[in-house]
């Protein structure tokens, strides 16, 4: 089940639902649990997969490299440009260069008319509640994590 709260847009004042998370994030441990279950390795090889996932990605990532995981998508790496245009393509240098982003698209599958029809990372049967009109397990009405895109859809990379 996941929840929402209304949420005023200050821009134009209309209300829209937004996604919210709640309780504490989910562990390693918890990750490395489920991993085992659905699969024939153990939970400490599991875990020792998950704690190195990030360091291999890193690793590809900082050769240029996109890495597509199937069954959850692709990650890379963008730069974070300091916003001081130059007026020259021979003007542009590294050194304009702030910091580095990791972008992820989550794999979708398309129908012959290019439609998406699934996406790896999302339950088709998601139950949308609101937040405090349900009881909770460890919530309460007060909390709540607000995040996501408040069910907006569209190109992931904005």
């Amino acid at each position: 089940m996941m929840f929402y709260k209304k949420n005023q847009q200050k821009i134009n004042g209309l209300w829209y639902p937004k996604s919210i998370t709640w309780g504490k994030a989910i562990t390693t441990d918890q990750v490395a649990d489920q991993l085992a279950y659905f699969s024939t390795t153990t939970r400490g090889d599991a875990y020792a997969i998950v704690k190195n996932l990030g360091k291999v990605l890193s690793l590809y990532m900082a050769q240029g490299r996109t890495v597509k995981i199937d069954g959850v998508g692709t990650f890379y790496y963008t730069a974070a440009a300091n916003k001081k245009g130059v007026q020259t393509a021979k003007e542009v240098s590294a050194s304009q260069i702030v910091g580095v982003r990791v972008r992820f698209i989550p794999e979708v599958e398309r129908d012959v008319n290019s439609k998406v029809v699934t996406r790896s990372m999302v339950d088709n049967n998601i139950c949308w509640e609101e937040w405090g009109k349900t009881a909770t397990s460890g919530g309460n009405t007060d909390s709540g994590n607000t995040g996501g895109d408040g069910g907006i859809e569209g190109d992931p990379l904005g």
